[in-house]
């Protein structure tokens, strides 16, 4: 059974890794925006050098990577989006089955840091009847 494991953490984190490579693109970026509408989530006004969502709230200034943000949105495309906010960079799924799973599950992702890093990401995994087990978890993070 750790051997399994091992193989849903390895597959997972490649295909975390592809989709993050996926995002990156050759060529300028002035003029185009390679994540669509996406980008434009902030309200506009940003330049072609700038990589991440900020707004500032008060004294605080809250930052998130785009990337992680469209990755995050890709892998967990099976679950219905609740809520979104770029800004704080939380983003609410509802209910939904994995394809080719029978457990439902719901999650909260929230982004802390505008660095393309894994330290950045938490995901809250539940089930319907309570938090999901730790490895899941991990294997989605």
């Amino acid at each position: 059974m750790t051997g399994f494991k091992k193989r849903i953490r390895m597959t997972v984190g490649f295909g975390l890794i592809a989709t993050l490579s996926a995002c990156g693109g050759s060529g300028s970026l002035s003029g185009s925006n390679p994540l669509g509408s996406i980008g434009s989530l902030g309200g506009g006004g940003e330049n072609a050098t700038t990589t991440q969502a900020s707004r500032t709230r008060g004294a605080e200034s809250v930052a998130v990577n785009r990337y992680l943000w469209a990755a995050s949105l890709d892998v967990l495309s099976f679950l219905p989006v609740e809520s979104v906010d770029p800004f704080t960079g939380v983003i609410v799924m509802g209910y939904g089955t994995p394809p080719g799973g029978s457990r439902a599950y719901r999650a909260t992702i929230y982004i802390t840091d505008p660095a393309l890093d894994a330290r950045s990401l938490n995901v809250s995994l539940l089930t319907r009847s309570g938090p999901a087990a730790a490895e899941t978890t991990r294997a989605i993070e």
